[in-house]
């Protein structure tokens, strides 16, 4: 298998990169960025992840996303923002099961980063999948360092944060948070 870096394009855009991956438990998904037209999968795949999995993605319920952050969600300028969503191959319309995101800051040397996956598809490698394609687009993009702001309750997140590397520590502001961040660069 091919290094990230080395697959996505100096002009990264909505219709590139694209890598077809075998999970752990042999499934297939198909990683692609987040288009502008992709609003009903967005809202889709929000409104089917778990209360307790909408909790951890946006630290707070969302069970019907307004169609103003499905707007945020889905319109990327790939300068700034990158967004990558785990899809399943061969139905006629795309179903996301996994999205991973990031955001930068106006410096650009810095970003915020997500990943949310369905309840049906934890357990798979689909998380880790996700945010090392979106890590190799952060190094391509010459992010310094990449964070999360998390529940510290969210053991999934802190055993995900862990194995890629990412540092943990309280949040100075909420203890109910904790904040995953790498060095990148």
């Amino acid at each position: 298998m091919q290094s990230t870096a080395a697959l996505i394009p100096a002009a990264m855009g909505p219709d590139s990169p694209r890598w077809q991956e075998v999970l752990r438990d042999r499934s297939q998904v198909l990683i692609r960025p987040v288009r502008k037209e992709d609003h009903a999968a967005e809202r889709i795949f929000i409104e089917t992840l778990s209360p307790q999995a909408r909790r951890d993605r946006f630290l707070g319920q969302v069970k019907h996303p307004s169609s103003a952050l499905i707007e945020q969600l889905t319109d990327i300028d790939y300068v700034h923002d990158v967004a990558f969503a785990a899809v399943l191959p061969g139905l006629p319309v795309d179903v996301f099961v996994g999205v991973a995101r990031y955001s930068s800051t106006v410096q650009g040397s810095e970003c915020e980063c997500a990943v949310a996956v369905l309840d049906d598809w934890q357990e798979r490698g689909l998380g880790t999948t996700l945010m090392r394609h979106l890590i190799g687009a952060a190094r391509t993009n010459g992010i310094n360092r990449m964070w999360s702001i998390d529940s510290a309750e969210n053991h999934a997140m802190a055993d995900l944060a862990a194995a890629l590397g990412f540092d943990r520590e309280a949040d100075p502001d909420d203890a109910s948070q904790v904040i995953h961040s790498l060095q990148i660069q």
